[in-house]
């Protein structure tokens, strides 16, 4: 009726009520939002505190998140990064990286800690080294169309984009699910595989 977006209105809501360049209460009141008005896909404080967690054990310093979205994952991530790390995060609707551009800065964090590119993760993941310097990803958090987990995984091997242990943390594979990225993964053996059992968002 307003002739805005969910995620315009949720910003819009963010202007007004969170505080500039704090992280955590961006992520609270992008919370609130969700809980009380309108439903959005973000990644939300229960599975967060497993990000956060994987984030404290890894400490990584190169970063690729594939499905910005509004930002949500993206403040997440960098509010548990060591000094001089840095995220890459691809999102292939630029509607959503409008305003995900948006919340990223407004929570205080500059193109130097996080690089949003926009165009579809097929086409973006094979140009990460030559054009954005990426050589190498310690985590990768998939949250963008399940269908893309498994070819965007094995183009991420192709293209040796993966360091030596790095984490694949991967969100929704049980539901809506990932079946094809969660076999490879448990079979192809190049990986340890740990399901974390969590509610869906809010």
């Amino acid at each position: 009726l307003t002739g805005t977006s969910r995620e315009q209105r949720a910003f819009q809501y963010l202007l007004a009520h969170a505080i500039p360049g704090d992280p955590h209460h961006i992520l609270q009141t992008f919370d609130q939002w969700c809980y009380h008005c309108e439903h959005l896909s973000c990644v939300g404080p229960d599975k967060g505190r497993i990000v956060e967690r994987v984030l404290l054990e890894r400490a990584p310093l190169r970063v690729l998140e594939l499905g910005t979205y509004c930002g949500y994952g993206t403040v997440l991530l960098a509010q548990g990064l060591p000094p001089g790390a840095r995220i890459y995060t691809i999102e292939g609707d630029p509607r959503h990286a409008a305003v995900a551009e948006k919340v990223i800065r407004l929570a205080g964090f500059s193109e130097e800690t996080v690089e949003l590119i926009v165009g579809p993760s097929e086409e973006v993941i094979p140009r990460l080294q030559e054009k954005h310097g990426l050589m190498k990803a310690d985590l990768v958090f998939m949250d963008h169309w399940k269908r893309c987990y498994l070819r965007d995984l094995r183009l991420l091997e192709s293209h040796q984009l993966l360091a030596e242990g790095a984490t694949i943390l991967a969100d929704n594979v049980l539901f809506p699910g990932a079946p094809h990225f969660l076999q490879y993964a448990k079979t192809c053996g190049k990986y340890h595989c740990k399901v974390h059992r969590a509610s869906l968002e809010y």
